[in-house]
């Protein structure tokens, strides 16, 4: 099953130097989930060939503009195109209010609904879950609330032989069973055992996203043993008061999150406009956890 994110945009604050503010795509079997829609965002779909209209799911992390600022040109865009499926989006309350002031202000009347689901950016929660994944909100420290994603994939059912079972000659009825991990037995006294027809599917993988955060334990759990953990690296570590001051994370510090909590990869991004070469940032964050990449956009990951 595919598991993958692009990113779309990976600077902080403003665009520069050819980077655009954050936004990823993540698709899970061929669904697609927008994180975060800065600026320029739908520019940035059709740039690297993904059609709008296949998003029914975004999800925004706080309202600081950087992370949102695309999404009423996403969202008009959608409307001129004639979309008329619903559109769940995630997000912090006064953002329904944010856009409905502009849609009135416009005279907009979209031609199809906005379901909202409010974050809640005090104790983590499932905010979305089906058949192919969970997301559950992960609290992070910002100057204002803000929140991360984890997308856990769901685990699939078994995979048969279906070679292997035509020639036993078993009737296609039982197959259901036979994916769900069951033996078969048969009234007439033949055994069709589970591990001889079927193959067990990939195992599950997860991908924990962390916007806008200061460095803290708080939020390590709901990190924990990730595939991927995309974390902001805003400032390289001799910036660390900086840091600080505005509540976002060093590079060595993304990479001590990544090691703490065992994941397997890590991709920094969320740059500061200070940086218009990146490599010095990535060997930095390598010196604590080596599995570290740059958050390029254009670049698909697979998770």
């Amino acid at each position: 099953m595919r598991f993958e994110v692009t990113v779309l945009g990976s600077n902080s604050a403003t665009p520069v130097y050819n980077r655009n503010p954050t936004a990823q795509l993540l698709n899970c079997n061929e669904k697609y989930y927008l994180i975060d829609c800065g600026e320029g965002a739908q520019q940035q779909l059709i740039r690297y060939g993904f059609k709008a209209s296949k998003i029914d799911h975004i999800f925004i992390s706080h309202l600081h503009g950087d992370h949102y600022f695309g999404l009423i040109g996403l969202l008009s865009s959608m409307h001129l195109n004639g979309r008329a499926k619903p559109l769940k989006l995630f997000c912090p309350e006064p953002l329904k209010e944010i856009l409905e002031l502009q849609f009135k202000h416009s005279e907009t009347v979209l031609r199809y609904p906005i379901e909202y689901t409010f974050t809640n950016g005090h104790h983590p929660e499932l905010l979305f879950e089906n058949a192919d994944l969970t997301v559950h909100t992960i609290i992070l420290s910002h100057r204002i609330p803000c929140t991360g994603f984890r997308f856990d994939q769901k685990k699939r059912l078994r995979k048969l032989q279906i070679a292997k079972l035509e020639e036993a000659g078993l009737d296609i009825a039982y197959y259901p069973m036979l994916k769900r991990g069951l033996d078969i037995n048969l009234p007439d006294g033949r055994i069709f055992l589970n591990a001889d027809y079927s193959i067990d599917s990939d195992r599950p993988r997860s991908y924990c996203y962390c916007s806008d955060t200061i460095f803290t334990e708080s939020y390590f759990p709901s990190i924990k043993d990730c595939d991927t953990l995309y974390h902001e690296s805003t400032f390289m570590h001799d910036m660390l008061d900086r840091a600080n001051q505005t509540f976002h994370t060093t590079t060595l510090q993304a990479a001590e999150a990544a090691k703490i909590n065992n994941a397997k990869r890590l991709i920094i991004g969320h740059y500061s406009s200070r940086y218009k070469a990146l490599q010095p940032l990535l060997d930095e964050a390598r010196t604590v956890f080596e599995n570290t990449e740059l958050a390029i956009e254009g670049s698909k990951y697979t998770i």
